[in-house]
């Protein structure tokens, strides 16, 4: 089983296990990989090297950069400590970004092309208030804002239809 690292053309990173390297490449090269959040079918590769764990060795953590080192300055004659904020892995930004779009989908209704008329509905009190979520035009969207209707538009990834491991 190889394990690669693969990209779509938007820059999300995500990993891809196939039987072989010619198992990838058939499956790249018919368009049957897609990003988990985004869809996307441009896919590459990245460069990975092969992860070995010796016996007897241990994870050492990385030495901190001088981004993440605590820098001391000087104010008034008194030693001020402050600590630089480190910037959150993509990786990790990805994964809430999709945990967040699961949770949306968990707590509201899928009302798909009605979701234009169901706003509407629930906003005059003709149904009873609940969240909802579907798919509207640009213009159903800004017809809806002028009626006071507040929506929001989230891309909802194809991995969200089914689990992903």
């Amino acid at each position: 089983m190889k394990v690669l690292d693969l990209r779509c053309s938007n820059g999300h990173g995500f990993e891809g296990w196939f039987a072989s390297d010619e198992a990838y490449q058939d499956q790249n090269g018919s368009g049957l990989l897609e990003c988990p959040l985004c869809a996307d079918r441009t896919i590459t590769r990245l460069l990975s090297a092969p992860r070995l764990n010796l016996l007897g060795t241990r994870d050492q953590p990385p030495p901190p950069s001088r981004a993440d080192a605590a820098s001391v300055s000087a104010a008034s004659g008194n030693a001020a400590r402050t600590t630089a904020v480190a910037k959150p892995h993509p990786a990790d930004l990805q994964a809430a970004w999709l945990e967040a779009v699961r949770q949306v989908v968990a707590r509201t209704e899928d009302v798909g092309e009605a979701f234009p008329e169901a706003a509407r509905r629930i906003h005059y009190g003709e149904e009873p208030a609940r969240g909802i979520r579907g798919r509207a035009t640009p213009a159903e969207r800004e017809a809806l804002h002028d009626e006071g209707i507040e929506t929001m538009s989230m891309p909802m990834p194809a991995a969200i239809k089914g689990p992903v491991q």
